[in-house]
């Protein structure tokens, strides 16, 4: 009988926020897949075990969601002040697709660990005790990401008591800021409107917040869906007429804001844009079994990602949020209270999250300065992963 024997990778299986993920160095990645192109796209889907019609991800390393079906691959930078490229591949579960068209604001708070232990960043700005300061490119949407990692006798510090909602133990706080976050180079308003009206068929017609920022996001009001914004993931994952309705408004959504042609093209952009719902603060019980108070945050908000209800928050949207937030009129701030602000707390189902936000106003035209927040970071494994030769 022939076979076809396995081959081994080095990599690293990371938490980065409430992700997990595959981290690769490029330059360890078999000559073929070290480009962009179907070789690639076919290991990464092999690693992670998709596609999987049994939904499992048995065999492959990925926890079937959204939130650990993802891969990064870093490579040394050729931007001038910069570490190390990040690009972000998100697998899809089911199908033999992997999304390039985004990045993953929570996998961003393990990227600088990661450059730091692959010797991207010059050892001597690593301190011995201390903050170092990773300068990242975010490859996927061409932007700069700041990450502030904690360093304890020369290495990286993981553990730590700073508490994340959405992640079971503590760790070290690890500060991210997103630089100029308007997600590509369109506006970050790209219907130039703060609040639209969106028809979507079989739907209706809702007010929308469509934002370029962090990730391309589409905010509608919870009341206007028949929500409370305090629903968990199993009020909505295991109901297909809702999760239809969503796909809808994220399709349609996505044509309005210009990222594609047709609402059928959504199928094969799983990961962009995001359709998220807000409301007013209001006590729930969050997936932990813990109380959150009306007024202990500013805002309620329930995001999907790939197709489902997020456990908790996706940290790019967050920067929608924060971004959003900090702009008078917009659906986000309007369900926050309205007025100016700079920093927002908001209520998703795992707990609550504070994200702030620097905007300006030029000539009638918002534009986002800056998004900052805390997340944690932590390596679970290192060493090789294995896949079929044949795979690629």
């Amino acid at each position: 009988m022939k076979y076809a024997p396995q081959i081994k990778i080095p990599a690293t299986y990371m938490r980065g926020g409430t992700s997990k993920g595959v981290f690769f160095r490029l330059q360890d990645l078999p000559q073929v897949a070290q480009v962009p192109g179907k070789a690639r796209d076919n290991l990464l889907l092999r690693v992670i075990g998709s596609p999987d019609p049994y939904g499992k991800h048995t065999d492959g390393m990925g926890g079937a969601t959204s939130s650990t079906s993802k891969t990064v691959i870093l490579s040394p930078s050729e931007k001038p002040d910069h570490d190390v490229n990040y690009l972000f591949g998100q697998i899809s579960i089911d199908k033999p697709f992997v999304d390039w068209s985004g990045n993953c604001g929570n996998l961003t708070a393990a990227v600088g660990a990661f450059a730091i232990n692959s010797g991207f960043v010059e050892p001597s700005r690593v301190p011995e005790n201390g903050i170092c300061t990773v300068r990242i490119w975010q490859a996927n949407i061409g932007k700069t990401i700041v990450a502030h990692v904690p360093i304890t006798s020369g290495a990286v510090q993981e553990t730590g008591d700073f508490e994340l909602d959405g992640v079971t133990f503590p760790s070290a706080e690890v500060e991210i800021e997103f630089m100029n976050p308007a997600d590509g180079e369109g506006a970050l308003f790209p219907t130039g409107n703060l609040v639209d009206d969106l028809e979507v068929p079989g739907v209706g017609v809702l007010k929308a917040t469509m934002i370029n920022a962090g990730i391309s996001t589409i905010f509608v009001n919870a009341e206007d869906i028949g929500y409370t914004g305090t629903e968990l993931q199993n009020a909505i994952n295991g109901d297909n007429q809702a999760l239809a309705m969503f796909e809808a408004i994220r399709a349609y959504g996505a044509v309005t804001m210009g990222l594609i042609s047709s609402a059928e093209e959504a199928a094969a952009r799983q990961h962009t844009p995001k359709v998220a719902f807000v409301a007013k603060p209001q006590d729930y019980i969050a997936s932990s079994g813990q109380g959150v108070v009306a007024a202990d945050i500013d805002l309620l908000v329930r995001a999907l990602s790939m197709g489902k209800l997020h456990h908790a928050m996706m940290g790019t949207a967050a920067v929608a949020i924060g971004i959003a937030a900090a702009i008078p009129g917009t659906l986000v701030n309007l369900a926050a209270g309205g007025g100016e602000r700079n920093s927002v707390c908001f209520g998703h189902p795992s707990g609550s999250l504070r994200v702030g936000a620097e905007v300006t106003a030029v000539d009638g035209q918002w534009a986002a300065t800056k998004a900052i927040m805390s997340r944690s970071a932590r390596v679970l494994m290192e060493g090789w992963v294995r896949v079929p030769g044949t795979c690629f």
